[in-house]
């Protein structure tokens, strides 16, 4: 794995880039004062809503509430990881990604070109299997059967479909001139060794499909016999750029379709996710030769809120669809919804969306089993809960698998779909009412002695205004929040933090701020403060700024100085503490 990139490297970027022009690149701005101006790219609108500011090198959607930098907006557009983003970036300036020494450092600069050269290769094989399918002498055996499976010229061109020959040495000639180029051909398993060291095509008299990862780049092929003995399928096996349980077919298609996915269906088959989308659907995807893993199920859950499992309703179909919630279980979100669609005997989607059409099937997606159903379906099958031993031995199989849900509601939900079939449903809220109401008492309460609607105004306000300006923190010496780092105030933690990293960094802005906090224990509290506009003008921001910290203070006066009277109420101060009393009581009546 490579190593970390380092935060200097990510800061300098975010200096060097300017995201009117990042964002310009891929949605068309307009001047808007001192700001630019688009319909946003993120939901449908007419008017536009989404705005681009120079200044803090960020942009905001008052329509939808998207929000970020250079790098989370290549990140929400081109549908990108963090790592990947701060690579498009840096390629974009012509740099090169540092990575950070140690147990895991980054790969060399040969590593990298071999990288580059190798997706370069892989293009080109899927150009030469593109055109073997136009100029190929059996061309119009392949084109018939491609037909005969209702395929049309438009969809096979867009999904980059290709025919490879039957000659043992197609490609090879083509790209194997020398022994450097052979390596590689081996390397990317797209030629063969024998024993006696023969070389020869992997794939030969294949419908071939191109695979492409996040960002597009053609990793790897899946070949379809077209006739004869074989194998159905033929895969490319794992390569240094290619590894099966991290790859889905037709993701990247379906996140450069749709810019707000809703959902993703998960077929078995190559030919299922051309055949969809030749009929409108494009939001469908296939695994690659293996079983559904850990990795596809956390691609899927943060690409679209539902996730449709639609498998064979034979034996193994629904094998495979509990292996697919087994994988699925750990990293189940609240707002996502699993589902699971089991196909009429004969029947796959290709077959079914040509026979009952594009709106028929996208019903059955709609009203597809729960994973709730599902799951209790399975377990009840192998489990009867007529009898105590039945009960006890459901329970026993069905606690892991809950228990391994992070997503609380959707947890709580299932674990009163259990006690419900172990006949506990009264025992598990009375469980659930007991814990709720000690979870109540344990909490601490309401200091009413503090105005506690404004004690998290003034905070608010000042990290908002350090978020907007980081240089205030330089400019106004005498506002030192960590006069405050004893008092119990709401965010001060926050503020304290902020308000260091501004020290520190005196020419950071607001992209490069957030950027840093990205991983903050309290960035949803940062961003949550960005998407709310204030109102406050920006010459008057040093004032508001120095007075929401004289504010704090007059607080933390007032709330010691009403300690000690209360204590005075219950007993004599000691010396120490008058004397303390009448100064902060001559303080306040200044």
């Amino acid at each position: 794995m490579a190593g970390r990139i380092p935060r200097d490297f990510i800061d300098d970027l975010l200096t060097r880039t300017d995201i009117v022009e990042v964002v310009d690149s891929r949605v068309k701005l307009k001047k808007a004062g001192k700001n630019y101006q688009a319909c946003c790219p993120f939901h449908n609108e007419k008017s536009p809503s989404f705005t681009v500011s120079q200044d803090k090198q960020f942009y905001h959607c008052f329509g939808c509430g998207a929000h970020g930098n250079a790098i989370s907006f290549i990140m929400e557009f081109d549908r990108l990881e963090f790592p990947e983003a701060i690579e498009e970036l840096a390629r974009s300036m012509g740099l090169e990604v540092p990575r950070e020494q140690g147990r895991s450092s980054g790969p060399t600069p040969q590593q990298r070109q071999q990288k580059e050269d190798d997706y370069m290769l892989m293009e080109k094989a899927a150009r030469f299997f593109q055109h073997q399918l136009s100029q190929h002498p059996q061309r119009q055996r392949v084109v018939d059967y491609l037909k005969n499976r209702g395929l049309s010229g438009e969809i096979v061109k867009a999904w980059n479909i290709g025919y490879a020959p039957p000659e043992w040495d197609g490609l090879l000639s083509a790209f194997g001139q020398n022994a450097s180029q052979r390596q590689q051909l081996l390397d990317l398993k797209l030629i063969n060794q024998n024993d006696k060291g023969r070389t020869y095509d992997f794939f030969r008299d294949r419908v071939m499909f191109p695979i492409r990862d996040k960002r597009g780049r053609v990793i790897g092929f899946g070949g379809r016999i077209i006739d004869g003995d074989g194998p159905k399928y033929l895969n490319s096996p794992e390569t240094r750029i290619f590894h099966k349980g991290q790859e889905l077919y037709g993701f990247y298609q379906a996140r450069q379709q749709n810019r707000s996915l809703q959902r993703l269906v998960i077929v078995e088959g190559y030919m299922d996710v051309v055949a969809l989308s030749q009929q409108g659907i494009h939001y469908s995807v296939a695994s690659l030769g293996t079983a559904t893993t850990a990795e596809h199920m956390q691609m899927l859950f943060r690409a679209a809120p539902q996730i449709v499992c639609c498998y064979d309703g034979d034996n193994a179909g629904r094998e495979a669809a509990w292996r697919a919630l087994n994988a699925a279980l750990p990293y189940l979100k609240d707002g996502v919804e699993m589902k699971f669609l089991f196909l009429p005997d004969g029947e796959d989607p290709d077959s079914l969306v040509r026979k009952e059409g594009k709106d028929a099937l996208e019903a059955r997606f709609a009203d597809a089993m729960p994973l709730s159903k599902f799951l209790f379906t399975n377990l009840l099958e192998r489990h009867h809960v007529s009898s105590v031993e039945g009960k006890a031995a459901l329970k026993a199989e069905a606690q892991p698998l809950i228990d391994q849900i992070g997503a609380d509601n959707q947890r709580d939900q299932l674990m009163q779909e259990l006690a419900k079939h172990l006949g506990e449903q009264d025992k598990y809220q009375l469980e659930r009412d007991m814990a709720q109401a000690e979870s109540r008492a344990g909490k601490p309460r309401q200091d009413y002695s503090k105005p506690a609607k404004a004690t998290v105004s003034p905070i608010r306000t000042m990290i908002r205004l350090l978020i907007d300006q980081p240089s205030l923190a330089g400019r106004c010496e005498d506002v030192q929040p960590e006069l405050l780092s004893q008092a119990a105030l709401p965010g001060l933690d926050l503020l304290l933090d902020v308000h260091r990293y501004c020290l520190q960094h005196p020419q950071a802005n607001t992209a490069r701020l957030l950027e840093s906090f990205r991983e903050h224990p309290h960035i949803h509290h940062l961003s949550k403060l960005m998407t709310q506009e204030h109102l406050i003008d920006s010459t008057l921001y040093e004032k508001v700024y120095q007075d929401s910290f004289a504010k704090l203070l007059d607080w933390l006066l007032i709330g010691r100085m009403e300690e000690l009277l209360s204590r005075s109420r219950l007993g004599p101060l000691s010396s120490e503490e008058k004397q303390e009393l009448n100064l902060l009581m001559k303080a306040h009546n200044k």
